[in-house]
């Protein structure tokens, strides 16, 4: 019978606080917000907006922008599957799944507004509800993430706020500033110095 190996204390701390410096350094490293997913919304959101300004009736408005929702929502999908893939980290575990199931509700909320919206032909108040919402959204889900993400979230509250006393004639304006402007400014900045 072989005697058993000896481990000292202190070889088997060195081991537990490199495994913990490790996990650590890959939870932080994955922000759970792809920064080029948000440049490229950024940019089809200002695509949408040219285009839905020269619409000539607000229900092709309306649906010009849920075809949008539907395109970042699919870019944004796709963008945080490469990040997780990236940085080796998994999807439904971690950061990736916080950031997830603390934006959905905010988001579930904005899908059932909108339809009451829609439903009562209340175009105006849309684009002020979807900046605030998406940003509530992005501040809840920030919360797991690097202190740039609940940034965003406000900067989207704000103009909200905003275009919910705003005409809607500028609801274009505002629709291009945050989720065109914000995505591109806060996307450059995410990819730069989180990583991707």
């Amino acid at each position: 019978m072989k005697p058993a190996k000896v481990v000292s204390i202190n070889e088997r701390a060195l081991e537990n606080l490199k495994y913990i410096r490790e996990t650590m350094e890959r939870a932080g490293s994955f922000t759970a917000v792809p920064g080029w997913g948000g440049i490229l919304i950024g940019g089809s959101a200002v695509m949408t907006a040219l285009v839905s300004s020269r619409l000539p009736t607000t229900r092709q408005w309306f649906f010009s922008w849920i075809l949008e929702a539907g395109l970042a929502i699919a870019i944004g999908a796709w963008a945080l599957v490469q990040k997780a893939k990236a940085v080796d980290s998994p999807l439904l575990y971690g950061p990736g799944r916080k950031f997830a199931l603390s934006l959905c509700p905010g988001m579930i909320a904005g899908a059932v507004l909108t339809l009451a919206l829609y439903q009562q032909h209340l175009f105006a108040v849309m684009p002020g509800t979807w900046l605030l919402l998406y940003g509530v959204s992005i501040v809840t889900g920030g919360a797991f993430s690097v202190k740039v993400v609940p940034v965003m979230g406000l900067s989207f509250m704000a103009l909200g706020v905003i275009a919910l006393f705003a005409p809607f004639a500028w609801a274009n304006w505002f629709m291009a500033a945050g989720f065109g402007g914000f995505h591109l400014a806060f996307g450059t900045v995410i990819a730069r110095r989180y990583g991707g």
